[in-house]
């Protein structure tokens, strides 16, 4: 113990066990772990979806971030076809495929152009932007990924369950998104403020999911996700 609890302690027990529920308090409230499933119209969980955490009561002062993200290119697709990055992060694209690639990005203000390159020609992209970044590849028309690029250092996808876990110190000062091409509901139902209890919460979709892209021989094409 330390000197201060030893003193507390010799006061009597009563005045001991306080401060052994203040100091159990004072750890446990510092994190909240927050169980979030995205379930589709038939109730079956929705893979890959992000997951984000965002503040709405204060100043969200976000660090930055403490690495390069990573969107290869493999098998003539980009892997993962969804990323999720923190705003302000440095974005690698590296060519591990046997064939050249040229990838670009029309999505305004985040846009960008990798002239035809195999390896790891180009210096990483850095997205200062928040929102969705649509990436195609001008020699390859199937090939379609996306970069959801968020103001917050919270965020994830669900499994191949649908279910994803968020920490956040306080529940009440945020809000819970979620983001994927295949959703076609309305903005305002992919969002949902959280309470003091921690409770899961569940993303009933009521629209039918675009389908999964998987590359030109599944027929899909960029019209289809826009």
């Amino acid at each position: 113990m330390t000197k201060k609890t030893d003193q507390i302690a010799d006061r009597g027990p009563g005045r001991f066990l306080t401060l052994c529920m203040m100091l159990l308090f004072s750890a446990t409230v510092t994190g909240n772990e927050i169980d979030v499933s995205v379930l589709d119209r038939n109730g079956e969980g929705v893979a890959d979806v992000a997951v984000f955490a965002v503040r709405i009561t204060g100043n969200e002062k976000l660090s930055a971030p403490a690495s390069n993200a990573v969107m290869d290119q493999v098998d003539r697709r980009f892997v993962p076809h969804l990323l999720v990055v923190q705003t302000g992060t440095a974005v690698e694209f590296p060519n591990s495929d046997s064939v050249a690639h040229h990838v670009y990005s029309f999505s305004h203000p985040n846009k960008f152009m990798l002239p035809m390159y195999k390896g790891e020609l180009h210096p990483p992209v850095t997205f200062d932007h928040s929102g969705v970044v649509s990436l195609g590849c001008n020699i390859h028309d199937h090939m379609l990924g996306y970069i959801l690029v968020v103001d917050s250092s919270v965020f994830t996808k669900t499994d191949k369950n649908g279910r994803a876990t968020l920490s956040v110190d306080d529940p009440e000062a945020y809000s819970v998104n979620i983001w994927s091409p295949r959703i076609r509901d309305k903005a305002e139902l992919l969002s949902r403020s959280l309470d003091s209890t921690s409770d899961p919460v569940t993303f009933s979709l009521g629209k039918k999911l675009n389908p999964p892209h998987h590359g030109p021989a599944d027929g899909n094409s960029w019209p289809d996700y826009q």
